[in-house]
């Protein structure tokens, strides 16, 4: 289907941080065909006038745990550890398919609702996740994590390789790639050497990507160091070829120096996740010091259970002024710098053409409302986005050359159903409520 957006703002998101009114952003199919300031020649299946409103790329969310939707604001107010093992974990045991599936719908509600158009995903049961995902119609890079506690590791002692190979088969490179499968282990504090290995040569023989949590809390990071002669997460799993490949590395707050000259070389991204790492308190990952020795650092909420909200806009404003006000620094991280993280340097992370505004470009775009009251007036369209804007504002949202939300409503995915089906079978099932 061919689509002209006209009269936008267009954020192309490119490195000169272009900006044009009076935009015309052209689609045929899944592809961005035109951008410029003249309508372009030809016919149109749909003509859609922004207004005015700011028309960027869709957000990327690098990190997070869809279905775990159902525990928003469940055991607050513990550290992680104590947060997983008392709470979390035992919700998690309760776990069917069903509830799976409704919360994971309602998970992609919320993401859609407020400009999501990519995410990377990783928890249990995931060929539900995947056909929630090919429904639902936005991408996603799956995986399973990885965890395996075991003294003697073999493939078959460790369900998770068989979910890994299971997933590869049944979703990687579904509707022309918009679901993609990568290889991950949980961390390194839930896992051995032998999975390690194991898991790597699975990234390397099938050409995958990698999804590990790093250095999410100090305890974490200095148990590993103690496990290993003073090397930490990053550089023990590198000694068994765990960075071999594209590898994205949630959280990493507590990484050092050593460990970013190493994630530059090797191209490891950083996924910042901002709200979840102040909610349990582990910590503000250093991203300007990452990012000038070279690291890619993208964008996550991390799940709702550690976040209360997968609203992508609240991450990228917390993310700069973050920064800001731990370094004293108005310019530590700018609009701009915040607006990547979760754009260009996500699509970079999950190996996606998309996240920016570009002939050629996968068309994942979302358009914001030119009457929103805290979008009024634009001075600066990267600074309105960064600290003004948030996911209430998206009117529609677009993945692939293909509308899924607009002015409120889900054209994918059935809203009152997935809300029954959370309330009534999912709450009371994981909850007893």
């Amino acid at each position: 289907m061919s689509i002209l957006f006209e009269n936008v703002t267009a954020v192309l998101m490119d490195s000169a941080h272009t900006v044009l009114p009076g935009a015309f952003v052209a689609v045929e199919g899944r592809t961005i065909t035109s951008v410029g300031t003249v309508r372009p020649n030809g016919e149109f299946a749909r003509v859609i006038n922004g207004r005015g409103g700011i028309l960027m790329p869709g957000l990327i969310n690098c990190h997070t745990h869809t279905p775990m939707t159902a525990m928003r604001g469940y055991g607050d107010g513990h550290n992680l550890q104590d947060w997983l093992n008392d709470f979390i974990f035992p919700v998690e045991a309760k776990w069917d398919d069903r509830a799976i599936r409704a919360c994971a719908d309602l998970g992609l509600m919320e993401m859609i609702a407020s400009g999501t158009t990519c995410i990377a995903d990783m928890y249990m049961r995931m060929n539900i996740m995947g056909q929630a995902v090919a429904d639902a119609g936005i991408s996603a890079n799956l995986c399973c994590g990885g965890v395996f506690f075991g003294d003697t590791f073999s493939p078959e002692a460790c369900d998770d390789c068989a979910v890994q190979e299971d997933l590869l088969r049944t979703w990687h490179g579904h509707d022309q790639g918009r679901i993609r499968v990568d290889a991950a282990l949980h961390a390194e504090y839930t896992s051995t050497p032998g999975l390690w290995e194991w898991t790597a040569d699975f990234a390397k023989r099938n050409n995958l990507g990698m999804h590990v949590h790093i250095s999410e809390t100090k305890r974490e990071h200095e148990e590993c160091k103690a496990r290993w002669n003073g090397l930490t997460p990053i550089q023990t799993l590198d000694k068994y070829g765990v960075w071999d490949v594209r590898s994205i590395s949630a959280h990493c707050v507590w990484t050092t120096p050593e460990d970013w000259s190493l994630m530059a070389k090797k191209g490891i991204t950083a996924v910042h996740n901002p709200a979840s790492n102040l909610k349990l308190g582990s910590g503000v990952a250093k991203v300007p010091s990452m990012r000038k020795l070279g690291v890619n650092v993208a964008l996550g909420t991390d799940g709702v259970s550690s976040n209360n909200s997968t609203d992508l806009f609240e991450d990228m404003k917390l993310a700069a002024l973050l920064q800001n006000g731990v370094l004293c620094d108005p310019l530590a991280m700018d609009a701009w710098a915040a607006l990547e993280l979760a754009t260009v340097c996500g699509a970079k992370a999950l190996g996606r053409d998309t996240g920016a505004i570009a002939v050629g470009k996968d068309a994942d775009l979302i358009l914001l409302d030119p009457d929103a009251p805290n979008l009024i007036p634009c001075h600066d369209a990267a600074n309105n986005i960064a600290y003004a804007a948030h996911g209430a504002n998206v009117k529609l949202n677009m993945c692939r050359g293909k509308v899924i939300y607009e002015n409120g409503d889900f054209l994918t995915i059935d809203a009152d159903k997935v809300r029954r089906e959370v309330t009534e079978y999912a709450l009371p099932l994981l909850f007893g409520k």
